[in-house]
């Protein structure tokens, strides 16, 4: 296996000149601009007294100089640590306190929220627009960016050259990535990934599905997200690709306009962007009465579903020879139609514990409703009896595997089976030819059609505590977050409905400021009376979805 930086540097060396990262409709970076850029930080970590091993948080919308940071703090050696931007200052200042991290890559806004005394072990924190100093506790830091071009030029008096680029990559089992899963409460489970689990995915991707040199990709999903933060940047970057950021989500249009103008190679996504371009741009075409009829017509149908392929292909700007999706399943009208039509689609299948992929198949050999194959170095395996037909949960091992949960060695005990494998929670089944298919959550877990994890009880955890509030449970349906409340009585002075009401509208606004933006709740149902219940007192979770 090869150190995903090794792989980064020899693809810098060959393509010195070319364009690697750029902000769409901002700046660009070629590998040359990069490779300088890391050699200033990585004089800043080293006169802050940063050493390998020390964690550095990352906490920002998607931009080419977050991508450079990442590059910099793990060819130091150091601990990357991606926290999604949708937290909240409070949240992000514990998530950094919780990393023991040392440094904090952040937005302006977000600091003039934060309050340094908060992170006692943090010796400053940095501006990831431009690398200035937005915190420097006690002078390390501002020092050292101050010192920075000095520093450059004594060491690089020519500039930097290919062959300076030189890196220690250290061992496969030292971990290189900290990614955190919650935030919401004060026991987030830190995902500890180690040199193997990002270098074997980078490996996979540059075996199977070949990233072209020069050829282009957009980046939308979160790079705190380990499915954004390997298949969006790391793995393009490191196969001679170029990456646009979008930096924030962006809508339908932007979206297809910038597919217009990058005319990517590829498209690393989640369900809900492709089922949003195919429910605009191809199904209102095929449920015309007339299409209908059209479609049943063997001799006819072949050519309306590759006038819809070219209508949906020129649609993602022309060039595009892979569609992967992750994160969730594909609804099965859309899959089926794009089956059918003939798009290069695949469905994979992973989590941010293992780095994050399990499984893939390439499109043209995907089986439909299945999310892949394991993928090289990946064992799986279903605990049932028979594992073709009865579900079970999917357990792993292999080389993406995560180390543990940081600082928390109660949730990696029960992560791991006796005999070495991870349990996933997931339910699922795994066909004759090593398909794997999902069936379900073992555990209360909301994926959301963007891809991110929603735990139930820390959002209930923060409901609980808010008035009026007696007990609830939170629930997907629809694809919305709903809170369902049993509301709290105070037979003294009793609330009348509409009060009621007004109470948890205040409720709604004011939990969704503490949350991040993905799991914001959407709606609370008020219940009447108390959530039913089984023997053990737990409520019976399925009887209100």
């Amino acid at each position: 296996m090869i150190h995903f930086i090794t792989r980064f540097v020899e693809t810098a060396r060959k393509n010195w000149d070319t364009p690697a990262l750029c902000d769409y409709k901002g700046s660009k970076f070629t590998y040359a601009d990069i490779a300088t850029q890391i050699a200033r930080l990585h004089l800043i970590f080293e006169k802050s007294d940063i050493a390998a091993g020390d964690k550095i948080a990352l906490c920002a919308k998607n931009t080419a100089h977050w991508a450079i940071a990442y590059l910099a703090i793990t060819s130091y050696r150091a601990v990357a640590v991606p926290i999604l931007n949708g937290f909240t200052p409070d949240n992000l200042e514990k998530l950094t306190d919780h990393s023991d991290s040392r440094l904090l890559f952040t937005e302006k806004e977000m600091w003039n929220e934060m309050n340094g005394e908060n992170m006692p072990q943090l010796v400053g924190a940095i501006n990831v627009e431009d690398y200035s100093v937005l915190y420097s506790r006690d002078g390390r830091l501002e020092t050292a960016v101050a010192d920075a071009e000095r520093m450059f030029a004594e060491k690089y008096p020519d500039g930097m050259k290919p062959e300076l680029m030189e890196y220690e990559t250290g061992k496969p089992e030292d971990i290189i990535t900290i990614s955190y899963t919650s935030g919401t409460t004060s026991s987030p489970k830190g995902i500890m990934l180690p040199v193997r689990s990002i270098s074997s995915n980078i490996s996979f991707g540059v075996k199977r599905i070949q990233f072209p040199k020069g050829g282009n990709i957009v980046s939308m999903l979160p790079l705190a997200h380990l499915y954004g933060l390997a298949f969006e940047f790391v793995y393009p970057v490191a196969s001679g690709g170029c990456v646009y950021f979008l930096g924030k989500t962006p809508t339908p249009t932007v979206l297809l306009q910038a597919f217009a103008d990058v005319k990517p190679y590829m498209l690393i996504t989640v369900p809900l962007v492709v089922e949003k371009i195919f429910r605009n741009k191809v199904m209102p075409i095929l449920e015309r009465p007339v299409m209908r009829i059209a479609t049943s017509i063997p001799i006819v149908k072949g050519a309306i579903y590759g006038a819809v392929r070219r209508k949906v292909m020129a649609a993602f700007g022309g060039k595009m020879k892979h569609i992967i999706i992750g994160g969730a399943a594909v609804s099965a009208p859309i899959e089926t139609v794009m089956k059918k039509v003939g798009i290069p689609y695949t469905v994979g299948y992973g989590m941010t514990e293992c780095g994050p992929l399990i499984g893939y198949e390439d499109w043209y050999d995907f089986a439909m409703r299945s999310c892949g194959k394991p993928v090289d170095g990946m064992k799986v395996r279903i605990d049932s009896s028979d594992p073709q037909n009865e579900v079970g949960e999917i357990q792993v091992r292999g080389d993406n595997v995560m180390t543990g949960y940081y600082k928390n060695e109660e949730a990696t005990k029960a992560a791991f089976t006796a005999d070495g494998w991870m349990r996933t929670g997931d339910l699922g089944l795994l066909d004759e030819d090593g398909n794997i298919y999902i069936k379900g959550r073992s555990k209360n877990m909301i994926l959301t059609a963007n891809g991110q994890n929603i735990y139930p009880e820390e959002v209930e955890e923060l409901l609980n505590a808010m008035p009026h509030v007696k007990e609830s449970i939170v629930i997907e349906r629809n694809k919305h977050i709903v809170a369902i409340v049993s509301a709290e009585v105070d037979a003294a002075n009793p609330l009348s409905r509409e009060q009621l009401d007004e109470a948890m509208k205040s409720n709604l606004a004011a939990i969704n400021r503490e949350l991040p933006s993905y799991c914001r709740i959407d709606e609370i149902e008020i219940l009447d009376g108390d959530f039913e219940r089984t023997p053990k007192n737990s409520v019976k979770r399925y009887l209100y979805k």
